[in-house]
């Protein structure tokens, strides 16, 4: 993490990054959810699928706490 303030183009292809990374996170999720309903679905597939979506959720966390500014106490 850096010690400057994020330029105004930054805040924004982060916003941008989020935003996607959002979308495919929904996405995996709606996905999850119709295969786990399916018996005949692949254990092996399913669990990557979640391993991803951990892994989205992941790098949104980091990125929404680089656009929050460090609050000094």
């Amino acid at each position: 993490m850096t010690d400057f303030p994020l330029s105004e183009e930054e805040k924004e292809q982060i916003q941008g990054r989020l935003h996607a990374l959002e979308l495919e996170h929904h996405d995996l999720d709606d996905v999850i959810d119709r295969l786990a309903h399916d018996p005949a679905q692949d254990r092996i597939q399913l669990q990557r699928l979640k391993k991803r979506k951990l892994v989205l959720k992941d790098q949104i966390q980091r990125l929404r706490t680089r656009l929050i500014p460090d609050i000094i106490a």
